[in-house]
């Protein structure tokens, strides 16, 4: 439940930038990474209490993810996707190469504030951090959801996603939504990071998986669908802890991908697609 919770965090992110900018964002992973690097430099280098670093990750998640928008996404609106994806991979390998730049290869641990002894409910003992960064992580989510599906910014999101022209003719700005939409997205991947950076350890290679794993919830779930991105997280985190306790270990990875793969065999338009009107 706790990876999952932090797996619905990147696919939610994911899913709200390929859905709105159709843009294949290929820094996804190198800003998760990022947000567990600003976590770890909040707590330790500035000395911020932990409950303090999480927010302080996650707006430095926001910042990052509107610079990039501005400086290279804006000037290549209306360029074809080869050219979006190429900067976003080049966008993604100067991020994880600034990060071993600046903090070298070796792992980082983020210290906790928790006790080492885990919480005993009956015949179940969970640690204190584990239990934190699940209630987290399901704020952000509840958070998210609200921001999207109650707001005026979340109405304009959900406006431009349907039909960007229209939306701009009603008076959105839709250049500002790509920019927040962006952030967003960003901000949720940094939330993921900067949420189990202290439950494992940081280093500048962290991102390449959790990208793939973002990718692969987001098309699980079925390609934008908020809904879908946040049970598809859970149902490849309970795939692969399942997997790894009843299988192998070894094949911990693995397992979560075969079921994906079977789901697309049968419903090839992922599991919670919506329905929409071609032509």
């Amino acid at each position: 439940m706790v990876l999952g919770g932090a797996y619905a965090l990147l696919g939610i992110g994911l899913t709200l930038i390929f859905g709105i900018m159709n843009v294949v964002n290929f820094t996804h992973g190198a800003l998760y990474t990022f947000g567990a690097y600003a976590m770890f430099i909040a707590s330790t280098a500035l000395g911020l209490n932990f409950f303090v670093a999480l927010p302080f990750a996650i707006v430095a998640g926001l910042a990052l993810g509107a610079a990039i928008e501005l400086t290279l996404l804006r000037p290549l609106r209306g360029a074809d996707i080869d050219t979006t994806m190429l900067v976003m991979i080049g966008a993604g390998i100067i991020l994880q190469s600034g990060t071993l730049w600046a903090f070298g290869g070796v792992a980082k641990a983020i210290p906790s504030p928790f006790p080492d002894a885990p919480l005993t409910l009956g015949s179940v003992s969970i640690s204190w951090l584990r239990l934190f960064v699940l209630v987290a992580a399901a704020t952000l989510i509840a958070v998210a959801y609200a921001l999207i599906n109650g707001s005026r910014l979340g109405r304009a999101m959900r406006a431009t996603f349907q039909d960007s022209d229209a939306a701009a003719l009603m008076g959105v700005n839709v250049r500002f939504i790509y920019t927040a939409t962006f952030a967003l997205g960003s901000s949720l991947s940094a939330a993921a990071g900067a949420l189990l950076g202290p439950v494992y350890v940081v280093f500048p290679q962290m991102g390449d998986l959790a990208a793939v794993k973002a990718f692969a919830i987001v098309i699980l779930g079925g390609l934008g669908s908020i809904s879908g991105a946040t049970l598809g997280g859970f149902i490849l985190a309970l795939a692969e802890e399942f997997g790894a306790g009843y299988v192998s270990s070894g094949y911990r990875d693995a397992m979560g991908f075969l079921i994906i793969i079977a789901v697309l065999l049968a419903k090839p338009t992922g599991l919670f697609a919506r329905a929409e009107r071609v032509g």
